[in-house]
């Protein structure tokens, strides 16, 4: 006993003496009867927040982490909620919603006015960026209403459609989207129900289904040039200066050689006369 004292670096006196000593009461104990007692009253629905708060109103302070170890190392397992399916497949309903791709990629059109694309680009702006949505009618390839704001909350779409809503006249209207938060928005579809325009969708990551809009942002992102601007209006100012210039004075090859307004009118000229 002496050497395996020796070797263990344990005195003989304080070996016999561990070895008499009653055994070790559960320090737990009275911490676990106290967590068993709202584990059961509540039905084991409370997790270590709630035990803590009952724990509290009772005068007794306990660590989250003594709790949490004395849940787990007895089973004291918490009861989670689980997820109504039908619920959620509900609120989803409700909520925000996708349309089925009614423009199927037909992008020649022939009629101005009847199919319309619309989507959100991003401009650079000193370390941040500012956002630009557009709408292009299908036909004529003119640009009929845009905003440009420095953020990209729902006003952005919005006030897009507040413009274009002025700009059109009777029904058998198409607006073709990607599926992003803004147009399966609530607001943003019972707008278009307002005002009487069908809404269409690209399928899931694909924006060819949307190439006419996309293209156009192309030849933005190209052509209009902010290298003066030093302030939003500048970037606003220019921005209008371009969608302007692109509408009236950008001739477009497979527009007959025309700008944008000027097949518009064409087109509408052969209408009338049909």
């Amino acid at each position: 006993m002496s050497y395996l004292c020796q070797i263990s670096n344990v005195s003989r006196s304080g070996y016999y003496a561990w070895k008499l000593r009653p055994p070790c009461l559960n320090h737990d104990e009275a911490d676990l009867k106290l967590i068993q007692e709202i584990h059961v009253k509540y039905k084991g629905t409370y997790g270590w927040r709630r035990i803590r708060m009952e724990l509290e109103k009772q005068g007794v302070i306990m660590n989250h982490k003594k709790i949490q170890r004395i849940k787990r190392e007895y089973e004291l397992y918490t009861r989670i909620r689980r997820i109504n399916p039908y619920k959620a497949i509900m609120q989803k309903t409700q909520e925000h919603r996708t349309f089925p791709n009614i423009v199927n990629r037909e992008f020649t059109q022939y009629i101005p006015y009847r199919v319309l694309g619309t989507d959100i680009t991003y401009i650079r702006f000193f370390g941040t960026f500012i956002y630009l949505s557009v709408v292009k009618d299908f036909a004529t390839g003119e640009i009929l209403a845009f905003e440009l704001l420095p953020h990209i909350r729902m006003e952005l779409v919005m006030n897009t459609l507040k413009s274009l809503s002025s700009m059109l006249d009777g029904d058998n209207v198409t607006l073709h989207s990607d599926q992003g938060f803004h147009y399966t928005n609530p607001e943003y579809i019972h707008e278009l129900e307002r005002l009487g325009i069908t809404q269409s969708m690209s399928r899931k990551g694909n924006c060819i289904d949307n190439a006419p809009t996309e293209s156009f942002f192309s030849h933005f992102k190209v052509e209009c040039d902010f290298s003066n601007c030093s302030t939003f209006e500048e970037y606003r100012t220019q921005t209008t200066e371009f969608v302007r210039y692109y509408n009236q004075e950008r001739s477009q090859w497979n527009l007959k050689k025309m700008t944008p307004v000027e097949y518009r009118n064409h087109l509408l000229s052969k209408e009338r006369v049909l």
